[in-house]
């Protein structure tokens, strides 16, 4: 019985953890065109009589450029400061907090620092080739050889995927650009260069 409530804890967990992206993706979208975008141009289009489209949207924008000047000055980190230290007591708002957290400073690094280079692993097994993103590198102690650490991500939520750390010589350098390896991966191969290399 213990066994089958381990079973149960463990996969519902695993759902949750994989839910997760896709909620604050969906809940994002959401706020950005419900709640902002079709507010404001609901409230426009009532006083002038214009709809203008994305105006809700633009909002949002500017929003956050002065919630980052913000950021930047001593009261505004000492605020958000606070508010961290709020979130990471409350359990389940913690663990999606945190999430959030980690991907934006994951995505904050110009985009050399986060995804150095496009190249194609072997993944699952021989002669099968996945697009992947070189996020770093490590020495192995046992023979000073270097690793790659690969992030490969899964379409249709880039945020979810697999970390790999193979061999330099196992993984297969492209010449595209970060975004060119990203098309291509939430295109399903779709859209993205014509030729690899």
């Amino acid at each position: 019985m213990d066994r089958f409530f381990r079973h149960l804890r463990t996969t519902i967990f695993r759902g949750l953890f994989a839910v997760i992206p896709l909620v604050l993706t969906y809940l994002v979208l959401r706020l950005l065109y419900v709640a902002v975008d079709q507010r404001v141009a609901h409230l426009i289009e009532r006083r002038a009589g214009v709809n203008i489209p994305g105006l809700g949207v633009a909002l949002v924008l500017l929003s956050l450029y002065l919630l980052g000047l913000a950021a930047g000055n001593w009261l505004g980190r000492r605020t958000l400061w606070a508010l961290e230290r709020l979130m990471v007591r409350i359990p389940l708002v913690k663990t999606v907090y945190s999430l959030g957290r980690q991907l934006g400073q994951a995505f904050a690094r110009p985009e050399g620092k986060t995804f150095r280079q496009v190249v194609m692993v072997e993944f699952f097994r021989p002669g099968l080739w996945s697009i992947g993103f070189v996020t770093g590198e490590v020495r192995d102690k046992a023979n000073g050889e270097k690793l790659l650490k690969v992030f490969v991500p899964t379409a249709p939520n880039p945020t979810a995927g697999f970390t790999l750390v193979v061999r330099e010589a196992a993984a297969r350098p492209l010449s595209w650009t970060a975004q060119e390896g990203m098309n291509h991966v939430l295109s399903g191969g779709v859209i993205g260069p014509a030729e690899f290399g």
